[in-house]
């Protein structure tokens, strides 16, 4: 099962130790899902603070 996350800091410390970010993108929502070794780590924000998370995750962004 999937870990919802809702610490945009926690996230972000999450993921230095992910594999991959996968950005799905919807029209009121953007979806972040970290893949680490063990759990999936999701987060939901909304499109204008996306493209500011996203620029400062340390690991691969994969867009879907």
């Amino acid at each position: 099962m999937p870990a919802e996350v809702t610490d945009v800091e926690r996230f972000v410390k999450l993921s230095e130790r992910a594999e991959y970010c996968l950005v799905k993108r919807s029209r009121n929502v953007v979806k972040l899902k970290l893949r680490t070794a063990r759990r999936l780590y999701t987060l939901k924000v909304k499109p204008e603070d996306a493209e500011g998370i996203l620029s400062r995750i340390g690991c691969e962004i994969r867009e879907i």
